[in-house]
């Protein structure tokens, strides 16, 4: 199994914010200002990451991969030492922490061996959000920004959970319209296309895949594993949660896809009834034949006979 390439400036961090390596990467620049606002930049990738491959270490059900960058956005360190930080999902989403574009742009050129159906500049969804520390301050949303007492390798792996499931469930939800939209015509022109089956079945496959990467990929229904460990943190995952209507857009979603799925099995349905239809008449019309043939010969005998 290949190791996560440390040349390239990370390590791997367990779930609960410790480094699985002792070398730390290099100190802050003398004299750096504090730092007081985080940028979380969430971006999907492809339809999938192997974490394992990148030198994960065991992890149950979708836990992520937890790396700490350098090119940090300030050079301010994160917790555990680190000057950004990266979590890898499985569904195919990766979150940074004060990471300069060029970091970024690094750690994605780095894993994109282990993207499953990466997707293209133009197809990725991304989402943004500020990180605001005010340790005498409360905790909430503000607009764009997330207001924190402090900032610890948790609350990261809790935005972490949001950001990629808002940009998972934004990738489907266009895609979604875009079946919507794919799927009308071919129900309208049921009966002058004969690619019109064809058409509808790929649809309702589309369809199921869809459902399956959103259910089993995303996991946009799940409750993150790090809350069994860390209650504390229900609080600030609900805020989030309700804040990016993760719950809302979720159902949205199911019931889109259900209704795409639906009306592509009703025209289908459609179009073979229409068949059965046309090849019971075509039936019946043999047999008519057959019948006006088998009197034209009656016919042609009986006058033979009396001539």
């Amino acid at each position: 199994m290949d190791d996560v390439p440390r040349g390239g400036g990370w390590r791997t961090v367990g779930s609960g914010g410790e480094s699985t390596e002792q070398a730390a990467p290099p100190a802050a620049p003398a004299g750096a200002a504090p730092r007081t606002v985080i940028e979380a930049r969430a971006i999907l990738v492809g339809s999938g990451i192997d974490i394992t491959a990148l030198g994960a270490t065991e992890r149950t059900g979708g836990a992520p991969l937890v790396l700490e960058l350098v090119g940090s956005l300030t050079g301010t360190a994160l917790p555990g030492g680190g000057r950004g930080v990266a979590v890898l999902y499985r569904s195919g989403a990766a979150v940074f922490f004060d990471v300069t574009p060029a970091g970024v742009a690094e750690a994605l050129r780095q894993i994109a061996p282990r993207v499953r159906q990466p997707l293209s500049d133009a197809e990725r969804d991304t989402e943004v959000l500020e990180i605001a520390v005010d340790p005498a301050g409360r905790e909430l949303i503000e607009g764009n920004t997330l207001l924190l007492a402090d900032v610890t390798m948790e609350k990261l792996q809790i935005v972490a959970d949001i950001l990629a499931k808002s940009v998972s469930l934004a990738h489907h939800e266009r895609a979604v319209e875009r079946q919507f939209e794919r799927v009308e015509p071919f129900a309208a022109d049921l009966g002058r296309s004969g690619r019109g089956g064809r058409e509808l079945l790929r649809q309702i496959g589309s369809t199921l895949l869809a459902e399956h990467q959103v259910v089993a990929g995303a996991r946009v229904d799940d409750t993150p594993e790090l809350l069994w460990d860390h209650p504390e943190l229900e609080r600030l995952w609900g805020r989030l949660r309700d804040e990016f209507e993760i719950r809302e857009r979720s159902r949205a979603l199911h019931d889109k896809l259900a209704l795409v799925s639906r009306t592509a099995e009703t025209a289908l349905d459609l179009l073979h009834n229409t068949r059965s239809l046309r090849l019971e008449w075509a039936v019946v019309g043999l047999i008519v034949c057959e019948i006006l043939l088998t009197l034209l010969q009656w016919g042609l005998g009986v006058a033979g006979h009396g001539g």
